[in-house]
């Protein structure tokens, strides 16, 4: 009968055994590292956030150096800091301090379920700024976000803020009233909310897959990877926060917010937006504001940003620069 030592299996089992043993060996006389209070436990990874004064936890990223001018971004509805990937990626390529934050109920924020509103939206903003120490900053609002910028940069406290860019923005209401008969009526945002109730996972896939993006129209050309990466930001964040933002972003009247802005704004509108129409949102804002600048883009959708990241992008760098 054969020895098991020249089984060749058993011999490579034993050099394997052997093998680790020198590796525990040589791991149990490394020196170990200290614990500190601050390190996280573990396997853990700590996510950067402040907590606002109620308590809600604001989810931010802040890439680049500190030095650096900073670009603040503010996503629309209902999608998180995630939705800046390709700016925030291309600013840190120009030298920028590059900041996006998941508003309270959207993304990695708490889910909230009160506050879900403007003034606590730019409140959360001014406890972000103020936490960072952000300085001459270029704040920069998407949609809702545009909103968001808007009522922040209105009440902020001088020198936060050098500019404001409002992209496809909701300002200065998008609600149907007597004094804003083109608006849009209040049947098309309890539509929203009916459709959030029912199936909030469909309702976030029917928004993308059409009007956001302009998909809905012939010839275009669809990216099944921005319709799947909105319904993913979609769904990370709480229903009841989403459920309020819509009437945080169609009822609320942002007239005076952009009289009050003393810095020179942008405002970038796609000709085709089929979420927040042009007519009754960048036409009248830019006759608000007292450093406007309107620039529109024929024939692109409200996520422009998203489809033509390149157009938008260089726009924006020559705003900022100038």
């Amino acid at each position: 009968m054969a020895s098991t030592r020249d089984d060749p299996r058993i011999a490579l089992q034993r050099r394997e055994f052997l093998a680790a043993g020198s590796v525990a060996a040589a791991l149990t006389a490394m020196p170990s590292l200290a614990y500190s209070p601050d390190m996280p436990a573990s396997g853990e990874r700590r996510m950067a956030t402040i907590t606002t004064k109620d308590g809600t936890q604001i989810f931010y990223k802040d890439w680049g150096p500190k030095d650096a001018q900073p670009i603040v971004f503010h996503h629309g509805w209902p999608l998180s800091a995630d939705d800046w990937d390709n700016q925030m990626m291309f600013f840190l390529g120009q030298g920028f301090r590059v900041i996006a934050h998941d508003r309270r109920g959207h993304g990695r924020s708490t889910q909230t379920d009160s506050g879900n509103e403007m003034d606590t939206y730019a409140a959360d903003v001014a406890a972000l700024t103020d936490q960072l120490d952000l300085r001459g900053a270029v704040h920069v609002g998407h949609s809702t976000g545009g909103g968001e910028v808007a009522h922040y940069a209105a009440r902020a406290r001088p020198g936060r803020v050098a500019k404001a860019v409002l992209i496809g923005a909701v300002p200065p209401i998008m609600l149907k009233t007597a004094a804003n008969p083109g608006g849009l009526p209040m049947e098309v945002f309890d539509g929203f909310r009916a459709a959030l109730v029912a199936n909030r996972a469909q309702f976030f896939l029917d928004v993308p897959s059409g009007p956001f993006y302009g998909f809905n129209r012939p010839g275009a050309k669809v990216s099944q990877g921005l319709i799947q990466n909105w319904w993913r930001q979609g769904m990370m964040g709480g229903a009841k926060a989403h459920y309020d933002c819509i009437k945080a972003f169609s009822e609320t009247d942002f007239t005076e917010d952009l009289k009050k802005i003393d810095v020179p704004v942008l405002i970038m509108h796609g000709e085709d937006d089929q979420i927040v129409p042009i007519a009754d949102s960048a036409h009248l804002a830019i006759k608000l504001v007292k450093k406007g600048t309107l620039k529109t883009y024929p024939g692109l959708p409200h996520g422009m940003a998203s489809t033509h990241p390149d157009v938008i992008n260089a726009d924006l760098l020559a705003f900022i620069k100038a």
